[in-house]
C-alpha cells in the first residue's frame, strides 16, 4: 500500500472542488505497487524529465500528477482535463498526449511551481 500525500499545491486545487466531486475524484485514484511493476500506459501516463519521473492518472474531469516515492505517492497538480485538452489544442503537435506534454517546458513551469512554494 502507498501513503498518498498532497502537497500544498494539489490541495489547494482539490479544496477548489465542491466536497462532492473532491470524494468521487479520489475514489477513482487508486495506485497499488503492481501497478509500477506491470506498467504498460493502461493505467496511468508517465512523463520523465531530468532523471524524474512523473506519472498522470485519470479520475472523472481530471488529472492527478504525481511522483513516487517509496512507498508514498506524492501528488503534485490536480487539473482539470480541459486545461490539457486547451493545451495540446494550442500546440497542434500531431504526437500523444504524454510526448506533447514531456517535450512543452510550460507543462513543466506548471509541475516546477510546486518546488517554488514549498
Amino acid at each position: 500500500m502507498f501513503q498518498i500525500i498532497f502537497n500544498d499545491m494539489s490541495a489547494a486545487e482539490m479544496a477548489k472542488l465542491p466536497k462532492e466531486l473532491q470524494l468521487e475524484v479520489l475514489s477513482e485514484f487508486h495506485v497499488l505497487p503492481e501497478d509500477f511493476q506491470n506498467q504498460q500506459g493502461e493505467k496511468f501516463g508517465v512523463l520523465e524529465r531530468e532523471g524524474k519521473i512523473y506519472y498522470r492518472f485519470r479520475a472523472k474531469e481530471y488529472r492527478i500528477y504525481f511522483q513516487k516515492e517509496g512507498s508514498q505517492i506524492i501528488v503534485q497538480r490536480v487539473l482539470h482535463r480541459n486545461t490539457l485538452k486547451d493545451f495540446l489544442f494550442r500546440s497542434k503537435l500531431p504526437v500523444g498526449e504524454d510526448e506533447t506534454l514531456q517535450q512543452d517546458p510550460n507543462f513543466w513551469r506548471l509541475l516546477d511551481e510546486v518546488n517554488k512554494k514549498e
